[in-house]
């Protein structure tokens, strides 16, 4: 059994709560009241949340404390592309190490998300979904690639895409797909699966900023005349 450290585990709740949306954008943490959430000493939580500022999911200042970094559309092109080779790798790796115990983890982790997709309780979903990926690259036992791929997920808009009408349904579809392929030890369809994965997830995202963005303004000449003319 893996040993994981107090850092490791409040470091790691953070995670699922910010990319679960649960911990909002511009959110700031307080080291004393998290403590007390999780019944520790406040140690710990410092340390952790430098963690996760050095991955850049939070930032601080001398006054403030530590806040939940904004989301930046402008660098999340070239964070796609890099998470779609990174995360790939690392389920190449958990496709040929994973044994029965792993994979009855990650289908009740499958099981969970796709009740609670549809059930409509996004909060949930979002979470497990957190759960479910990250357990995924534990078994892989690559941990500077899983480390490079926290830092990653830091800026990505999961809170969104999760949100998006019938995404987490969609999800779960996606997700029992990629169990299939580990269950056949289908290395190179687990692979493909997961790139289509994160690439539907992303193409929806776009799909409903585009829906969201103001229209242009249009030249409407026959409306000017009837102002001039009243």
């Amino acid at each position: 059994m893996e040993y994981r450290t107090k850092e490791d585990q409040v470091a790691d709740f953070l995670r699922e709560e910010i990319i679960s949306g649960r911990l909002a954008r511009g959110t700031r943490l307080k080291q004393q009241e998290i403590a007390q959430q999780m019944k520790i000493s406040i140690t710990p939580v410092r340390e952790a949340l430098k963690l996760l500022e050095a991955e850049g999911y939070l930032s601080s200042g001398s006054y403030r404390g530590a806040t939940v970094v904004p989301f930046d559309i402008g660098t999340s092109t070239e964070i796609l592309k890099l998470r779609i080779m990174l995360e790939t790798q690392l389920v190449e790796s958990a496709a040929r190490k994973l044994n029965s115990e792993n994979i009855a983890e990650l289908r009740d982790l499958a099981d969970q998300f796709d009740k609670a997709a549809h059930e409509g309780d996004s909060t949930v979903a979002r979470g497990v979904n957190y759960r479910f990926h990250r357990r995924i690259y534990d078994f892989a036992n690559l941990p500077q690639t899983l480390h490079f791929v926290q830092v990653l997920w830091a800026r990505y808009p999961f809170d969104v895409i999760n949100r998006i009408d019938g995404r987490a349904s969609r999800a779960a579809e996606e997700h029992a797909e990629l169990l299939r392929r580990f269950i056949e030890g289908d290395v190179s369809g687990a692979m493909l699966t997961m790139r289509r994965h994160i690439e539907a997830g992303w193409s929806e995202f776009r799909e409903s900023l585009e829906r969201q963005a103001p229209a242009p303004p249009s030249n409407q000449p026959s409306d000017q005349t009837e102002s001039a003319e009243l």
